[in-house]
């Protein structure tokens, strides 16, 4: 009886975009309350601050993450439509290069010519599609979900520094928002790491590191115009 075996490739699409949207919610967000606050803004003005980059940078990551998904289905449609004319136009050309696709993959000539003819048989332009253009039903690019997906996710990770920011006194808003964000951040790592199957010491520590310096730069920002101010 086959064993079952569980990959993570089908997750590679949302995972970017829900990582890469929170990741960039909350150190946006985290390091724009940062530098209002060291800057010696009120706890009005920090909040408005908050929620005006959480529903600007929730909008701008859907609209950025629609378009270059967009783009790249495209190029997909496109490689798929000349590879179903050049299939329609010349098969055996088409079927001579599949076959020398499988022997550069280790196959010898005759078995690799007997794979790609019984592919092609089946479904030569699937065939083509998965082994010459390297697309599958996995990868395929998918603009509206990664649109909503990056801003739900954006939006997520934004309000947690919003929050913090809400309910700290403005004396403490500039240690307290760091620390709530890092600890998000660690934990945003290790949960991306493992819905990926990759090493989760190696992602907190990335997220963390590159959150922080983030906030401290702007936080230093702030702190200058503030001081000229």
């Amino acid at each position: 009886m086959p064993h079952r075996e569980y990959h993570y490739t089908d997750r590679i699409g949302w995972i970017r975009a829900a990582v890469l949207g929170a990741n960039d919610g909350i150190v946006s967000i985290a390091s724009l309350l940062m530098g209002v606050a060291a800057a010696g803004t009120g706890h009005s003005g920090i909040l408005i601050a908050g929620v005006a980059g959480l529903v600007a940078g929730a909008m701008s990551m859907a609209a950025g993450e629609y378009v270059s998904v967009s783009s790249q289905s495209d190029t997909e449609k496109a490689d798929l439509a000349r590879e179903r004319a050049e299939l329609a136009a010349d098969p055996a050309a088409e079927l001579e290069e599949l076959t020398q696709i499988y022997v550069q993959r280790g196959l010898d000539e005759a078995l690799a010519r007997q794979v790609a003819m019984q592919l092609s048989e089946r479904n030569a332009f699937e065939a083509h599609a998965r082994d010459e253009l390297g697309m599958s039903e996995v990868t395929v690019a998918r603009p509206v979900q990664a649109a909503l997906t990056s801003a739900l996710a954006f939006s997520a990770g934004g309000i947690l520094p919003v929050l913090s920011a809400v309910i700290a006194p403005v004396a403490i808003a500039p240690l307290v928002i760091p620390l709530v964000s890092l600890i998000v951040l660690a934990s945003l790592g290790a949960l991306s790491a493992s819905l990926g199957g990759a090493p989760v010491g190696k992602s907190v520590l990335r997220v963390t590191f590159w959150g922080a310096i983030a906030m401290a730069i702007t936080a230093g920002i702030g702190k200058l115009f503030g001081i000229s101010a």
